[in-house]
């Protein structure tokens, strides 16, 4: 029971609806797309939300654009921490292999937060979770320290919404450097702050964990991010104290946010489009590699509810495997999934072609 799929295209009258799309792929376009928009919003209605669906309606606004406005606190501390970074590089053939194990077990926990907790979980819930579940990826998620689960979901949401305009946080059509870190570097566009606000986030403002977190962000960052990672070298296997942090804590923690910023840059930019040509994400297998399978990004932009952000399961999707083994362990449940036979029809209308040749 816990480990059922969602019924979405399973069922015997939704394997009907799917029979409908796939005879009609070659005869009537439109149609396919009508029926997908359809498939889309019921899936949608099923998870509560539609706020993760592209509006195509947004038009941005006409003039000139508003001013760059420098964030130089953040240019400050993201330049001392890539720094600190390089440092730590220094570091490691003098590092204890536990220590090694220690930082890559902390980035592995870390990206989970984000992978499976704020992303799949909370912006565009795609599975269920319990209790247990959402404290530990709450846990998981300040270990990494992207922002809040909150802000991070509003974020996300508006960049699924919106994506690739002026109220997309980190539009990819201003440029590699401004997808990959520039949009922390700098005000938000007003369209991201006027559409965020705008959003139903009442889904989240309902989790009393994710809240708690929120209301205790900044500490639990200190104590989660950086304090843990460092302090159970030093103690448990007497590692040096300089060592302890500067790889477990902050090359860690760098490594982790440039995993996930390439997802926002590379992903949109470099790879192929099996699923929508006429979008910008693209199939990325190097950016999944270390974003533990986040770089499937056309897919996941054109299926954005399916849990799995691929159709190829494990295949460099380390956060798919996790969940899956959570539904097993009755942990999580009510993962949603698009059906083979969707996906075919959506490659064959909209598609680059590039899944013919593998």
């Amino acid at each position: 029971v816990h480990c059922r799929l969602s019924k979405e295209f399973s069922s015997a009258s939704s394997t009907t609806t799917v029979g409908t799309v796939t005879s009609r792929v070659t005869r009537n376009g439109d149609a396919i797309m009508e029926k997908d928009l359809i498939n889309h919003e019921d899936l949608a209605g099923d998870r509560g939300m539609i706020d993760d669906i592209f509006d195509d309606t947004y038009r941005e606004k006409e003039g000139p654009k508003p001013p760059m406005r420098y964030v130089w606190r953040n240019i400050i501390l993201m330049s001392l921490l890539h720094l600190g970074a390089i440092f730590a590089l220094t570091l490691i053939p003098s590092a204890k292999i536990q220590t090694l194990a220690w930082a890559v077990l902390c980035f592995l926990v870390s990206a989970l937060g984000i992978t499976a907790g704020s992303h799949r979980l909370w912006s565009h819930r795609s599975y269920k979770a319990t209790l247990p579940l959402r404290i530990f990826l709450t846990i998981a998620n300040s270990i990494a320290f992207q922002n809040d689960i909150y802000e991070w979901v509003r974020d996300h949401r508006v960049h699924h919404k919106f994506s690739e305009t002026d109220a997309d946080p980190h539009n990819a059509m201003r440029g590699f450097f401004f997808s990959h870190i520039g949009w922390l570097l700098v005000r938000k566009h007003p369209d991201v702050i006027e559409k965020g606000q705008k959003l139903d986030l009442s889904d989240i403002k309902a989790d009393k964990v994710v809240m708690f977190q929120r209301r205790y962000y900044k500490p639990s960052v200190v104590l989660l991010c950086f304090v843990m990672p460092t302090v159970v070298p030093w103690y448990f296997w007497d590692e040096s104290i300089v060592i302890s942090f500067f790889i477990p804590a902050i090359l860690r923690y760098t490594i982790g946010l440039n995993a996930t910023w390439l997802v926002n840059s590379a992903a949109h930019m470099f790879g192929n489009r099996p699923y929508d040509q006429h979008i910008n994400p693209r199939e990325n297998p190097l950016v999944s590699l270390g974003a533990l399978g986040e770089g499937f990004h056309n897919y996941h932009h054109t299926f954005p509810y399916d849990y799995s952000t691929s159709e190829f399961g494990w295949r460099f999707n380390l956060t798919t495997a996790f969940i899956d083994l959570m539904c097993l362990l009755g942990l999580a449940s009510d993962r949603k999934k698009v059906s083979k036979e969707v996906i075919l029809a959506r490659k064959m209308r909209t598609g680059d072609g590039s899944h013919k040749s593998g």
